[in-house]
């Protein structure tokens, strides 16, 4: 609890660097408590097949977050708050009874403003038996320093690269100086995990898959990012290639977020991925496009492992 408060007196683990002492009380621009707040514990089948295989991933979705996005289909959780916080202790054996629910993986997220937190609870479930795959879903928006804390802790990175220019991070994001900061962070989770690793059922072990959301009326954005990914992390680079936009929360407020993604949008940045030389993919189809997938959250699995069981049952 000593390392959790020393982060956090003058909280600099992510991006914003606020400064504020949550110890305190005080809320940063994520409005994250002291406490890790949770939303919900369930089953993901809709992650990359490396990720969800045949059994799912075992997801834990925070609460808050340190972006601002406009079209954030989880905004109940990330903008609004709902959650309930719980003790290190109790975060500790969510991931347990996770792994007891005979999942291929642990799924953290978007935890980074509960870094610290998330940091001592898997080191209090590993030592009492934690050993699947731990991985860290993020919106790569990330510090370095906070990354740091996860190391040896987090077996595969799971992060968006949303924007490469900065005007559309700072107006879709409220997130200045994303392409720079989204960049170091990428290079870090790569040092961290290095190359891919699978077991002989094709579940992903080790390693990090790079998520792209493509944008209505942006793909050219995208084309950049696929560039840099070739350039600097390689041809074997992992990329999941999103076309799920869906306008969602406040998006309808920008006209080329107001509509879906256009077929002729994305497959000009499908085709742009295969003609730079890039290897290994995962796009999705049109029909991903739509609310239904957005979970529900109830606060299942949260304060005891039989509401998960619950819910899973209705």
């Amino acid at each position: 609890m000593d390392k959790i408060k020393k982060a956090l007196s003058a909280c600099c683990i992510c991006p914003r660097h606020c400064g504020v002492d949550r110890t305190a009380g005080k809320f940063g621009r994520c409005q994250a408590p002291f406490l890790p707040k949770v939303a919900l514990v369930s089953a993901h089948h809709w992650e990359e097949p490396p990720i969800s295989g045949t059994k799912g991933s075992g997801t834990i979705f925070f609460s808050h977050c340190n972006l601002g996005c406009i079209f954030c289909q989880n905004y109940p959780i990330s903008t609004e708050g709902f959650g309930q916080e719980i003790s290190i202790e109790r975060l500790a054996d969510i991931f347990l009874e996770q792994q007891e629910r005979g999942f291929h993986n642990l799924n953290l997220v978007s935890a980074v403003q509960f870094i610290p937190q998330v940091a001592t609870a898997l080191e209090i479930a590993k030592n009492k038996g934690l050993s699947l795959p731990v991985v860290y879903n993020s919106n790569g928006y990330e510090a370095v320093n906070g990354l740091r804390m996860l190391e040896g802790l987090v077996d595969i990175y799971l992060p968006d690269f949303k924007y490469w220019d900065d005007a559309l991070a700072s107006t879709y994001s409220a997130a200045p100086r994303y392409r720079e900061t989204a960049i170091q962070a990428i290079t870090e989770m790569r040092r961290q995990v290095g190359h891919n690793v699978f077991d002989d059922a094709g579940i992903l072990q080790k390693g990090m898959i790079l998520r792209h959301l493509v944008l209505p009326g942006h793909y050219k954005d995208s084309i950049r990012i696929l560039d840099w990914v070739r350039a600097e992390l390689g041809e074997e680079t992992y990329i999941s290639l999103m076309s799920q936009y869906t306008p969602m929360h406040r998006a309808k407020e920008y006209k080329a977020l107001s509509r879906r993604l256009t077929t002729f949008e994305y497959e000009k940045v499908v085709a742009h991925f295969f003609a730079i030389g890039l290897k290994n993919g995962f796009m999705q189809k049109r029909s991903s496009a739509t609310a239904e997938y957005t979970p529900i959250f109830d606060l299942s699995g949260v304060t005891n492992a039989e509401s998960f069981h619950k819910r899973k049952e209705n």
